[in-house]
């Protein structure tokens, strides 16, 4: 792909200062050796590659990517740096014990800060801006859900100090229409994901790890892996690769690409602001059960997005996928709904890209030190702090550390694998139509819906 079309990709790619070039980096040449190989330059990949060169700066690292450094998921992101999790602390406990759960938790709490704190020590701009989370409720079915979550996380010790907002406290923090309360936690940041992706990528080269673009692996074995331009071959081998991981041969299983589409608008007036709010860098949710998900942009535009593409049969990957006209009106349909003094504004760009989505939604992160393999994902769109955790992680497990990270009770846990299709296209798409029917039966009932047990169990909740 050429400059012009990566910077196409999504807001946070056009926006990507212009003295980075966006073109990709030279191809591997040939077969070569390293003493760990990394397939992929998103976020697990490049965390991984910079925790590596901070524990030992003679290790020859070497990144493959079939793109460009953040062209995936890191680039194209909600830009949300939290503490959340795919799978919920119940089911952790439920699996690994209540001390192993609330570890977790403790975590990724820890996680946020450590992103701030290497954002800041290296210099990468990302708009980083940590002004907590405020998730929203609008109906009383949805403050119950809200207080729901309030009591759980004191049960749980207050390890994510999560708050009620009652309806005035909620206008402080954002301008959403409606708005009965919030649940607000502190444990979160907004960012430009891809000025983090690239400032990352630019910090790895300046300290000696190799990056090749425009190197597709076919791949990923014991000690090599296979690309269409030659074979790296070492000792360590890192499969970063979320929702492409589909596309491996032997990993067809492993996890389910999911689309999220996203919307941006123009920059707002100082006049929305004045109403809208986010001041201090607040992400912002609702409490329904399609996910959505917001920020106000360094340069004051609103982007929003969330889930309701359909998964596509036999998983696959496709550019065409990014673009679907009738959830992005379903996506500038509900922007106006929460905030209605956007309506007269343009909405400047629209984009999307997969996720991916394990079979028990419990992300996870995984070494086998008789082959060498290591791999990490399975984040279900909640992956801009946990793959800093995963690539702490794998640095100390590839380097033979044992430390707490090590004992997280996501490492090397047992794979589930998805059913064949056509049972997990059925299986996918129908737990996005129970969401669906989920909130408009809320919406129709003003009470809690019935089908909200069956859409917690299908996703490990």
């Amino acid at each position: 792909m050429t400059a012009r079309s990566y910077r196409s990709l999504s807001l946070w790619h056009a926006t990507v200062p212009s003295q980075d070039p966006l073109v990709q980096r030279a191809p591997l040449d040939g077969d070569t050796t390293a003493d760990v190989c990394i397939v992929g330059a998103g976020y697990t990949g490049l965390w991984t590659a910079y925790y590596l060169n901070r524990i030992d700066p003679s290790l020859d690292v070497l990144v493959v990517e079939a793109e460009t450094a953040g062209f995936g998921a890191s680039g194209r992101n909600g830009g949300w740096c939290s503490a959340l999790l795919p799978q919920g602390v119940e089911a952790m406990a439920r699996s690994h014990g209540r001390d192993a759960a609330i570890a977790m938790r403790r975590a990724m709490v820890a996680t946020v800060d450590e992103v701030g704190d290497v954002v800041a020590t290296e210099g990468i701009d990302c708009d980083w801006a940590q002004g907590g989370m405020v998730v929203v409720a609008r109906s009383s079915a949805q403050l119950q859900r809200a207080r729901a979550e309030v009591a759980a996380d004191h049960a749980w010790g207050g390890v994510d100090q999560v708050s009620l907002l009652d309806a005035d406290a909620t206008r402080q923090r954002v301008g959403i229409a409606g708005a009965l309360g919030a649940s607000y936690t502190p444990h979160c940041a907004r960012i430009h994901p891809a000025k983090l992706a690239r400032g990352l990528a630019s910090l790895l080269e300046a300290r000696g790890v190799r990056i090749v673009e425009g190197t597709r692996a076919t791949a990923v074995e014991a000690s090599r892996v296979v690309t269409e331009r030659g074979i790296v071959t070492a000792p360590r081998v890192v499969r970063a690769t979320e929702a492409w991981t589909a596309q491996l041969p032997g990993h067809q299983r492993d996890v389910v690409p999911v689309y999220s589409l996203i919307i941006a608008t123009e920059p707002l007036p100082s006049s929305f602001w004045d109403v809208g709010g986010l001041a201090r860098g607040e992400t912002f949710s609702e409490h329904r059960h399609l996910i959505v998900y917001g920020q106000r942009t360094a340069d004051d535009r609103l982007v929003f997005g969330g889930r309701g593409a359909p998964y596509h049969f036999g998983s696959a990957v496709r550019p065409e996928f990014d673009i679907e006209p009738r959830v992005f009106a379903g996506l500038r349909h509900a922007l106006v709904d929460l905030f209605p003094q956007v309506a007269p504004f343009e909405i400047s760009h629209r984009w999307g890209g997969p996720l991916g989505i394990p079979r028990d939604w419990h992300a996870a992160v995984r070494f086998d030190p008789t082959t060498g393999i290591a791999s990490a994902g399975g984040y279900v769109g909640d992956g801009v702090s946990t793959t800093n955790l995963a690539g702490r992680t794998l640095a100390d497990l590839l380097t033979g550390r044992d430390t707490p990270l090590t004992h997280l009770p996501w490492v090397n846990r047992p794979v589930r694998r998805w059913e064949p299709e056509p049972l997990r296209w059925l299986g996918v798409n129908a737990g996005l139509r129970l969401a669906v029917a989920a909130d408009a039966e809320e919406a129709r009932t003003g009470r809690a819906s019935r089908l909200a047990p069956a859409l917690a169990r299908l996703t490990g909740h």
